[in-house]
């Protein structure tokens, strides 16, 4: 169920789920642009030149119907003691979705979509991506 709350980026409609993976697993399935495309429902392909991202990495995403536009990363921040792991991005240069893994023990991570309130409409689609993010995190096929 989508809530509020205060991000460093201001409010925010925070879609998120515990799943049964670390939380470094989770983090680094976030910040694997190549892996994209297996949880995000709108990213067909990436193209970006780091195999990790950090504040700074820019590339193109291909949405679907074959568009194709820019991202920059504006903020990484991995997680460390008593603290998520965050990152946020700009999609043609509009502000998109933060992305934030928590640890809720050392085999669960819950993962949080913080997404602007002008895009309200995209929590649906950040529930899917949940879901796929399950997926690929326990190995289960959806």
């Amino acid at each position: 169920m989508p809530s509020i709350a205060r991000t460093r980026d201001g409010y925010r409609i925070e879609v998120s789920r515990e799943v049964d993976a670390t939380p470094e697993a989770a983090w680094q399935l976030l910040v694997t642009p190549e892996q994209w495309p297996a949880w995000g429902p709108s990213v067909r392909a990436v193209d970006c030149d780091d195999d990790r991202i950090e504040a700074g990495t820019s590339g193109k995403v291909r949405l679907p119907g074959g568009v194709w536009l820019p991202f920059e990363v504006v903020t990484c921040e991995a997680p460390g003691e008593n603290r998520p792991g965050r990152w946020s991005w700009r999609v043609a240069r509009i502000p998109a979705t933060g992305h934030r893994v928590e640890a809720v023990a050392t085999d669960c991570a819950r993962v949080v979509f913080e997404i602007p309130p002008a895009a309200a409409g995209y929590a649906p689609v950040c529930s899917r991506a949940l879901d796929r993010i399950e997926s690929v995190l326990t190995g289960e096929q959806g």
